[in-house]
């Protein structure tokens, strides 16, 4: 267990903050499942963006074969995809494994006219050369360290560090 304390609630603010300064006329939202999900959605009705959608990794990982479809997590793009300034959202972003999957299951579905990746947490120890237009904070935790956001039946986030 870590001591680390974050404010999951009040990085959310710090994020739709640099989220607002990143939306364009054509912006689409798209959070990557779970955590960037959730706070895709609650971006697009706290920021009034009306596209927003849900993308998932799993059919693209690089360990597939060992994780499976264990879950029944799905993409879900209410929009075209072409043409379109996408901006990816997740909760943490540490190896870039993920982003590189759910660019590839992005481009499944069409050509956007660019790609931009805003997160939560950066906790660095890229493997690939993945790097956010923004972040809410960037913290280190060891390698066998999981970070991971929380929803509340109330909606708020908080933070779990294993």
């Amino acid at each position: 267990m870590s001591d680390l304390k974050l404010d999951a609630e009040a990085l959310y603010l710090e994020l739709r903050k640099g989220v607002q300064r990143l939306l364009t006329a054509d912006t689409a939202l798209v959070g990557i499942w779970s955590g960037g999900a959730w706070l895709a959605e609650r971006l697009a009705v706290d920021l009034g963006v009306p596209d927003a959608g849900t993308i998932s990794s799993v059919m693209h990982r690089d360990d597939f074969g060992s994780r499976g479809l264990a879950k029944a997590d799905h993409t879900s793009l209410p929009f075209d995809v072409n043409g379109r300034d996408i901006l990816l959202i997740d909760d943490v972003l540490y190896t870039g494994r993920t982003t590189r999957a759910v660019l590839n299951e992005l481009f499944d579905f069409g050509r956007p006219a660019s790609v931009q990746l805003a997160v939560l947490v950066d906790r660095g120890g890229r493997q690939l050369p993945i790097e956010p237009a923004f972040s809410a904070a960037r913290v280190s935790l060891g390698g066998e360290q999981l970070l991971r956001l929380a929803r509340g039946e109330d909606g708020r986030f908080s933070f779990e560090v294993k």
